[in-house]
């Protein structure tokens, strides 16, 4: 036993090694040693959109829509960038389709420069993600024909740019030129204490004949991680697809490049989004519409995520239009599921779905009461502490009884340290005579491992924590402590509960119970405050159970410190 137990440590510590130097090394601007970063997220160049950013027709025709050619007697319109303000958000619209190429979140600080908005969507010289709409040829006289897309330079009605204040709502409108008999009408309605954009597009036949054009909504984003995510701990960065039939499904970047990926084609139900940590974009369709999902390849580190809805039958001189919903903003859970159902699924936990979503909504609780985020934790974790509390009175009952035994298992050891066989039946002797499971302490916690891995992916993709104080020097709990004295603190802490653990009778396990610990605590120095905080609260309170156990149980806490010899 003592062998497997030595053997399952080693592999265990060496495994985490490798960890730690492969995220040292990213951390320090090199390239990843052991698991180097997928080829679509590596690249750092701003990739350019070319025509291939427009969709293919649902069932097209062999003559795809290749190129976006506009009719020659429409006058040529000059390509030009508005910006538009709201009290929650700065955007930037392109006359070159009418498209939305930048969102600056007012009051949603940047994580790299503190003085300055988040920026989500982005067309810089870094990072190109922006959201594009248009129309694409269907069946009948527009099938294989060009027409207006978001590479048409459309023209921007005159008015308001800000909203007023008083008003409640602020229009921005986009006309196309004709395109083959058509015309697209584009119009942004922003709302005051809103996220969500209210798109309208019509579509004006002015043509001879009839014509059943497509739509197409998309999300199109380079493949790099979001600037100031850290290299010590990985969120998903990519797009994602819901549907009533096959809900929630998320694509890494890498799986579209490899063209593997495996999503639900047509509903009539759900969105398409592209996720990143803390924020979102997606495009929202009204239940009942049909819809077709892509994901494909751009271009060179390009990708992009949409739908398509068909528009038929609209008669010569008539029109037709689609109201859509745009979301860009935070990933704020009470907020995601009032728009639309799995919408907060963007918010991802991952496996530990199940007991993360009751913990952040006990987290939400405690702070409704106590308005601060920083304390909201110590107190969950307290509260979880204080329902695992026999749970952890039985584990560290028996580290108890371990450390009472701890001097006959070494005199016994050291007498039948040549006969190993003997030295084995008589440990195993003394455990069924003290009535003692080596293993007794391990299970309760192995129990609420779930639990508390639960609680980091919360903390850790809970938007709220981002700028969030707790107290004195922790102005953002969703940044490392500027001083590193919660990492420091959170080190001593696990090293004091190590101590205070009986030591293995085995002195190259004593040694590695010590090393495993210390390598743990370096990856803290690099992690979110909340998340320090959280086990700085968990170890303490661990401390006190254990000592106060102990005490009970007639055996005096003392500190085993190793023997490095």
């Amino acid at each position: 036993m003592n062998d497997i137990r030595r053997t399952i440590l080693w592999v265990i510590f060496g495994f985490s090694m490798v960890l730690l130097w492969d995220k040292w090394q990213l951390f320090n601007g090199h390239k990843a040693t052991f698991f180097p970063m997928p080829a679509g997220q590596a690249a750092a160049g701003k990739p350019v959109a070319g025509a291939s950013s427009v969709p293919a027709p649902v069932a097209a025709p062999a003559a795809g829509v290749a190129q976006v050619p506009v009719d020659p007697a429409a006058p040529a319109a000059v390509k030009e960038q508005v910006v538009v303000t709201s009290d929650l958000l700065k955007l930037t619209f392109d006359t070159e389709g009418g498209s939305l190429v930048r969102s600056e979140l007012l009051g949603q600080v940047d994580m790299v420069d503190k003085a300055k908005n988040f920026v989500l969507l982005d067309n810089s010289k870094e990072r190109y993600y922006a959201a594009q709409t248009g129309l694409i040829g269907g069946v009948g006289s527009v099938a294989g024909a060009a027409l207006p897309s978001h590479k048409t330079v459309m023209t921007l009605v005159p008015g308001e740019r800000s909203l007023a204040d008083g008003s409640n709502e602020l229009v921005v409108r986009f006309e196309s030129p004709v395109v083959n008999g058509v015309k697209l009408v584009k119009t942004y309605t922003l709302a005051r204490g809103a996220y969500v954009i209210n798109v309208k597009h019509e579509v004006q036949n002015v043509g001879a004949t009839a014509v059943s054009p497509q739509l197409y909504l998309q999300l199109v984003r380079d493949g790099n991680k979001p600037p100031g995510e850290s290299s010590f701990y990985s969120t998903f960065t990519g797009p994602a697809v819901y549907t009533d039939a096959m809900k929630y499904q998320k694509v890494e970047f890498k799986t579209i490049e490899e063209n593997k990926v495996d999503i639900e084609k047509t509903s009539t139900t759900g969105y398409v989004a592209m996720v990143q940590h803390y924020f979102a974009s997606a495009w929202l369709l009204g239940d009942g519409i049909q819809r077709d999902l892509f994901m494909r390849k751009v271009d060179t580190n390009l990708y992009a995520v949409g739908m398509i809805t068909p528009m038929n039958d609209i008669a010569p001189g008539a029109s037709k239009s689609v109201d859509a919903r745009m979301f860009v903003g935070p990933q704020l859970e009470k907020l995601l599921e009032s728009l639309t159902p799995g919408l907060e699924l963007v918010k991802d936990y991952g496996w530990v779905k199940i007991l993360a979503e009751p913990l952040y909504w006990l987290l939400d609780q405690i702070h409704s009461v106590l308005m601060n985020w920083g304390w909201s934790i110590v107190a969950l974790v307290l509260l979880l502490k204080i329902a695992f509390y026999w749970l952890n009175a039985k584990a560290y009952a028996s580290m108890a009884k371990m450390k009472a035994i701890n001097p006959r298992i070494t005199e016994m050891r050291e007498r039948l340290k040549d006969k190993p066989a003997e030295m084995q039946q008589a440990m195993m002797k003394i455990y069924r005579e003290e009535k003692i499971n080596p293993m007794g302490g391990c299970f309760p916690i192995m129990v609420q491992i779930p639990v508390f891995m639960a609680l980091y992916w919360v903390l850790l993709s809970s938007v709220e924590m981002r700028n969030a104080p707790w107290a004195m020097w922790i102005h953002d709990l969703s940044s490392p402590d500027p001083l590193y004295i919660l990492p420091i603190v959170m080190a001593m802490t696990t090293m004091l509960q190590t101590a205070l653990n009986p030591a293995p009778p085995d002195p190259l396990q004593a040694k590695m119970m010590w090393f495993m610990p210390l390598a743990f605590s370096v990856m803290f120095f690099f992690f979110p405050a909340g998340l320090v905080l959280y086990w700085i609260t968990n170890n303490i309170l661990s401390i006190a159970q254990q000592w106060l156990i102990n005490t009970r149980m007639g055996v005096p806490p003392q500190f085993n410190l190793p023997k490095f010899k």
